[in-house]
């Protein structure tokens, strides 16, 4: 079975670093482009972040450029995301997703309901001081 687990989430002061994990499982990880994806409580889904299949293709939104990178280790089944400069604006729950195969990789210009079809149970990021 598909399986996409979280971790790596807490509080933190503005200024401050996380490191988001997702273990992948039930799958051939490393044939999916993978996603970040948060969800602001009393708001819609944000796309964040995708991962290409190899991991040398990388996408951000314009809110986390430069502070944010994700990664992957596909010999691991593992997809990261480096948190840095964490700011309140950032806090929300934070979901792995995996994208369909039969799809761009996405970039954030597309419906987050088509481009993915499994997420996490999601963690949660809280930046305040």
């Amino acid at each position: 079975e598909v399986q996409l687990v979280e971790s790596g989430g807490g509080m933190v002061q503005p200024g401050e670093s996380l490191r988001l994990s997702c273990a992948a499982s039930g799958f051939p990880f490393s044939k999916y482009d993978m996603s970040w994806v948060r969800q602001v409580p009393g708001k819609g889904p944000e796309w964040v972040s995708t991962a290409n299949t190899g991991g040398d293709s990388r996408y951000y939104a314009d809110s986390v450029k430069g502070r944010f990178t994700i990664s992957r280790d596909n010999a691991k089944n593992m997809l990261y995301l480096q948190m840095n400069n964490l700011k309140p604006e950032d806090t929300a729950l934070y979901y792995c997703a995996r994208a369909r195969l039969d799809i761009s990789t996405p970039t954030g210009r597309g419906s987050l309901d088509d481009e993915y079809d499994y997420w996490g149970q999601g963690t949660q990021v809280t930046v305040s001081s």
